[in-house]
């Protein structure tokens, strides 16, 4: 019998304390496991925060994948959403963890810069457009108006209104969740929104 070295997790966290392998429940371990084998990396996001449900981060994990990869909406669009939920949260990891994101996804730096002070974008495309600002209402007034509504709808349909919505649900119980735990920025990451919208 050969005997395997427990894996290195290398987890951060801020109130939730990192934890190493040896001290997972089966239940963790199970959910640590699963991960480790499908390659996911353990060391940065909300691995170490999940560790504390695994029950729900498994639950979860088919919505959230649903939402952010496979929905048909273009992936600058969910960005959008994805980055103006963590500026309502004032939410340095997320917003850190999804700058490059935006970026490869096809948002301009000007566009980022822009969002980061909290100022409407000076140059968006028609669907940048809508959905900027469709969700700076919601997040700002919570509710659309029918005019706001009706752009979003006109250009991409309702499907999208449902899914965007969701996505943004998403993004706020995943900011709350590292704000909450106080998660750290990577040593040398720049906090760029200082304060929630």
């Amino acid at each position: 019998m050969v005997a395997v070295a427990a894996p290195e997790l290398n987890l951060k966290g801020g109130r939730f304390k990192p934890l190493s392998y040896a001290e997972l429940t089966p239940e963790q371990k199970a959910y640590a496991d699963k991960e480790l084998a499908a390659g996911r990396s353990p060391t940065g996001g909300p691995f170490n925060i999940y560790l504390r449900s695994p029950e729900y981060a498994e639950l979860s994990a088919p919505l959230s994948n649903y939402l952010r990869f496979k929905s048909p909406m273009p992936r600058k669009l969910k960005e959008i959403a994805t980055m103006l939920t963590a500026r309502f949260w004032g939410g340095q990891y997320v917003w850190y963890s999804h700058r490059q994101q935006a970026l490869d996804a096809g948002l301009s730096p000007a566009f980022i810069s822009a969002t980061a002070a909290g100022e409407r974008p000076a140059s968006m495309t028609a669907d940048e457009a809508v959905v900027y600002d469709f969700c700076s209402e919601l997040l700002a007034t919570r509710q659309v108006g029918d005019a706001t509504f009706k752009a979003f709808v006109d250009r991409l349909g309702e499907r999208a209104v449902v899914e965007l919505v969701s996505l943004m649900g998403h993004y706020h119980g995943t900011t709350a969740l590292f704000a909450v735990d106080r998660y750290p920025l990577p040593n040398g990451a720049k906090s760029e929104i200082e304060k929630p919208m």
